[in-house]
């Protein structure tokens, strides 16, 4: 796949968490709109909101979840078609398997997409596994195949990620039945800065780059420190700050691959909201300008 300028944005900005309408706290996305962060990319963007189909919804809250993710690789999958670079905002990490589902159907399941996971946690629990029972805890592990099939297929997502293809960033807070897993799995831990426990993040970077045709890179904001995230719901001392968590993200804009970026669970309400909103803007603004500059990949050559 030829790397290009960045060319053209489409925006798909969730306000919803999980599956429910995120009433007096519109994850932020009227903040990022009035901020002009989105025009840091430095090319044209339009922005889409996906909804779930109310008609549709059910007492089982994962078919809810697979129907928002199949509302979100629809306009995912429109825009990659149309050229466009995705950037999902807003939302929360349950909402990763419709990027992940409207980048296969339009780049065709045989593609070989790579997810950089930059987070706190790994959201790589399953129901034997989880300790809370929490759902966003889990959608890493769905991506994988590894559990809740019918919320992965309703999201698009016909071939489960290998595991080869994640490499998960940080993760400093492990459930320790979900590290065994993650342990017994292909997956790549990697150092978000010199100084923190994991693998070189340019060699593991580099290595899923080579193993993969496009990359996916999804930040929670909880990769920060939280000190920069006063308000997260699961908020974790001793992180990163926002220059290295920047720097982390220009190593994986670096390889000129990234399809997709997201930047989600940015609390737009409560004491501390100011700052988390701040550090979304910061994350989404710094992604952008790297984007601009490394360019990537817009080929649907998989499904012409």
């Amino acid at each position: 796949m030829p790397t290009q300028p960045l060319a053209a944005l489409h925006v798909t900005g969730i306000r919803y968490r999980g599956s429910r309408p995120a009433k007096g706290d519109e994850r932020a996305l009227d903040a990022y709109a009035a901020s002009g962060v989105y025009q840091q990319a430095q090319v044209p963007f339009e922005i889409s909101e996906p909804a779930l189909p109310e008609h549709f919804r059910s007492d089982e809250e994962t078919d809810n979840l697979g129907l928002l993710g199949g509302a979100i690789a629809d306009q995912v999958a429109a825009a990659r078609r149309a050229g466009q670079a995705i950037l999902m905002t807003g939302g929360d990490c349950t909402h990763i398997t419709g990027v992940l589902g409207g980048l296969q159907d339009a780049h065709g399941p045989a593609a070989r997409i790579g997810l950089v996971w930059f987070d706190a946690h790994g959201d790589f629990n399953t129901p034997k596994t989880t300790l809370s029972g929490m759902l966003g805890g889990m959608p890493v592990a769905v991506c994988a195949g590894l559990a809740y099939p019918r919320w992965r297929e309703r999201s698009h997502i016909t071939a489960p990620l290998p595991t080869d293809r994640i490499l998960m960033v940080d993760v400093r807070n492990l459930d320790p039945p979900e590290e065994q897993l993650i342990r017994a799995t292909d997956i790549v831990i990697a150092a978000p800065a010199p100084g923190y426990p994991g693998e070189d993040l340019s060699r593991a970077v580099a290595g899923l780059a080579e193993r993969c045709d496009l990359l996916y890179l999804h930040i929670d904001s909880d990769i920060l420190d939280e000190s920069l995230v006063p308000n997260h719901g699961t908020r974790e001392p001793n992180g990163p700050s926002m220059e290295q968590v920047h720097a982390a993200i220009d190593t994986v804009m670096a390889t000129g691959k990234v399809a997709a970026f997201a930047v989600v669970s940015v609390y737009g309400e409560g004491e501390g909201s100011a700052v988390s909103v701040a550090s979304g803007i910061e994350l989404i603004g710094g992604g952008l300008q790297s984007w601009h500059r490394h360019g990537t990949t817009y080929s649907v050559s998989h499904n012409d």
